[in-house]
């Protein structure tokens, strides 16, 4: 009986990591106001997962700003609109960065995608379906702040990464759209990063002061991502269009996302956790519900 017992143990364990293997893990990340430095994270966080066997795909929803494929030095032939002006497949779209990492570019008039009518919301999430089993994450670099629109995408997502500085008005700006997200949200699973800190204690002390005014006023726990020093490689590698970690992956930054991937991953190891509800399906709840 032990035996059966464990057998059939080993089996539902095993069913488990196939479900959560066939569908990609779903991150959003976002910022309280623009300039923080979310999309040059997102990337770099990206192609970190990648350097490790991760499959990764960057999806630009940043409206207006979207800049994926500038800080990449690559050009992307289709972006996410023409997914419906073309009539393409989501396929169609995947343009390949450094490395390994893919993405998808917003370009211009991403606005309307928003936007979407009822077909062709359908035909997003059916062609956003196919493809989550390509990768082992799918990234939304969000646009800074948050709308109606843009936050079903946030909820919909499994986690959600805050970034942020340790200036004043970044700082309350990050408050304001955790205090927004969990009025919608209080289950969703939300990251901090401190970029840009002139010192890692000064970095450490912002941090310190975000997760008290939220644990106070929200009665929620940030999940302390890690603290990305101030470092003028970054600088460069943006305007030489290359992934800083790319550029000199011994700079202080570049090492601060290795170890921040590396404890990321070291935390998601854990295979018994069941799997949670689609992307696909939270959205499309989100929206109509909306």
């Amino acid at each position: 009986m032990h035996d059966q017992a464990q057998k059939l143990r080993d089996r539902l364990l095993a069913k488990q990591v196939t479900q959560q293997s066939a569908r990609a893990k779903t991150l959003a990340v976002i910022s309280g106001k623009g300039g923080v430095g979310k999309s040059n994270f997102a990337l770099n966080f990206a192609l970190a997962l990648s350097q490790r066997q991760q499959r990764v795909l960057v999806f630009d929803l940043d409206i207006g700003m979207g800049n994926i494929d500038i800080l990449t030095g690559s050009s992307a032939k289709y972006n996410l609109v023409d997914l419906f002006k073309e009539g393409l497949s989501m396929q169609d779209l995947l343009t390949h960065g450094p490395e390994s990492l893919t993405y998808i570019a917003g370009g211009s008039g991403l606005s309307d995608f928003f936007q979407l009518d009822a077909e062709r919301f359908e035909y997003f999430l059916s062609q956003f379906d196919q493809i989550t089993k390509d990768y082992d994450y799918i990234i939304f670099d969000m646009g800074a702040g948050i709308s109606q629109d843009s936050l079903s995408f946030i909820l919909a997502a499994e986690e959600a990464i805050l970034v942020t500085t340790h200036e004043p008005t970044s700082m309350t700006d990050a408050y304001a759209i955790l205090k927004h997200i969990y009025r919608m949200e209080k289950e969703i699973k939300i990251y901090t990063l401190i970029n840009r800190a002139y010192s890692r204690q000064a970095g450490k002390e912002a941090m310190e002061r975000l997760q008290k005014v939220v644990q106070q006023f929200l009665t929620k726990e940030l999940h302390p991502m890690g603290i990305l020093p101030d470092d003028n490689q970054v600088m460069k590698a943006v305007a030489r269009q290359v992934p800083f970690l790319l550029l000199n992956q011994n700079s202080p930054a570049s090492k601060a996302v290795q170890h921040i991937t590396d404890q990321y991953l070291e935390n998601k190891l854990d295979i018994t956790r069941p799997p949670a509800t689609s992307f696909v399906t939270k959205l499309k709840r989100l929206v109509t519900e909306r």
